[in-house]
């Protein structure tokens, strides 16, 4: 690598490391949002807050850097452009592919982060976010019983304490299980102390009532077509018990896997046990391909920008239309690519358009290089 090389490419080094970091934290501030109230009111610590958010960070970078790869090539070269640096590397006798060198150069590193980061770092720490949310949900539900507040064990059960006292004994109690379809269970007590088992929380009620609607089936001899008719059944007890640990009543209390936790290889061959339905191989077949070409859409996008800055020209009056134009594309192209991946998890026959989409934008880009040395330009005036 030449002096010139790298004089270009520490400049788009440090750009790229500090808008990819930047984006990264940004978006990371505004998705953990979504957690902080595991910290305010259901009693987490700030270190296990980090520590989930956190495994979201590769997910992060893996959409990221692409476009920032492409935003850093566009932005530096249209700089050196307007400030006539380029001129004076033509001048020197460079051509468009020795101006484009030190960005692709970028763009490989960028290329293989990205491989590493959809193939490994990427199904690993999704792995380990959904393990957290399921562990946090299913196993941790005694810290998410608080005072004063209806709080909600998964989609299907709630309970609500109205004082909880320092040894963690639990005060007017009530609770609402929907686990059982059809047959929702109302539960007050006077008093309960959530305790942990080897299968999970529960809590003891004491002195309370279970109250239940059943469905009566109508008498024998009853007129076809006749209703069956709803009655309130109480149950007073002394001592009863609620599992917490499930969110749902079933034999099984493993989680569903989804594409995202897995490999490539159990993407394109999921396991014939799990019975998956054809609409979730269909998709998964599409989202392995997807996977292995992401990452060649950021040398796409970094040849985009070099076509996009190089054949434009010096301009006068700055890079504006470069801009716009190398903007405007990889936004269209971004768009693109969403619609592309629908329409392929649908009819699997469409994936080789997700292969087109992923390496079709560079090699046009790089015609244009190779082909194209500039846009159409004023004439220049004949030495007098």
């Amino acid at each position: 690598m030449s002096r010139l090389d790298r004089y270009i490419f520490r400049q788009l080094a440090v750009a790229l490391i500090a808008v990819t970091v930047g984006l990264a934290l940004l978006i990371w501030l505004t998705q953990s949002l979504r957690f902080i109230e595991l910290v305010l009111d259901r009693g987490l610590s700030f270190a296990v807050f980090l520590e989930l958010t956190g495994l979201l960070m590769p997910s992060f970078f893996a959409v990221i850097l692409p476009i920032a790869t492409f935003v850093v090539t566009l932005f530096s070269y249209v700089r050196l452009s307007t400030d006539r640096e380029l001129v004076v590397m033509r001048a020197a006798g460079l051509s468009q592919w020795q101006l484009s060198r030190p960005a692709l150069y970028l763009a490989v590193i960028a290329t293989g982060l990205c491989f590493m980061l959809q193939l490994w770092l990427v199904p690993m720490s999704h792995t380990a976010f959904r393990t957290w949310q399921f562990e946090i949900r299913n196993q941790m539900a005694a810290i998410l019983v608080q005072e004063g507040v209806f709080s909600s064990v998964g989609d299907d059960l709630t309970v609500y304490a109205r004082l909880r006292e320092r040894d963690g004994t639990l005060r007017g109690i009530l609770v609402q299980d929907s686990r059982d379809a059809g047959a929702p269970v109302t539960i007050l007590a006077e008093e309960g102390r959530i305790t942990q088992t080897p299968s999970g929380p529960r809590v003891i009620l004491l002195n309370g009532q279970r109250q239940q609607v059943e469905r009566v089936a109508p008498p024998a001899g009853s007129p076809p077509g006749t209703p069956q008719t709803l009655r309130l059944a109480v149950l007073t007890f002394g001592e009863n018990s609620v599992d917490l640990a499930r969110t749902g009543r079933s034999d099984d209390d493993s989680r569903n896997r989804d594409s995202r936790e897995r490999s490539v290889s159990e993407l394109l061959h999921p396991d014939p046990a799990e019975n998956l339905p054809e609409r979730d191989i269909r998709k998964f077949y599409a989202e392995a391909h997807q996977r292995l070409s992401n990452p060649l859409t950021t040398l796409s996008f970094a040849l985009v920008g070099l076509a996009t800055a190089l054949a434009s020209g010096f301009r006068r009056h700055g890079g504006g239309f470069a801009i716009g134009v190398g903007v405007g594309t990889v936004v269209g192209l971004l768009a693109l690519g969403l619609a592309v991946g629908n329409l392929a998890a649908r009819n699997n026959a469409l994936v080789p358009l997700i292969w087109l989409h992923a390496v079709g934008p560079g090699l046009v880009s790089a015609w244009v290089l190779s082909g194209m040395p500039g846009w159409p330009r004023r004439r220049r005036l004949a030495a007098a």
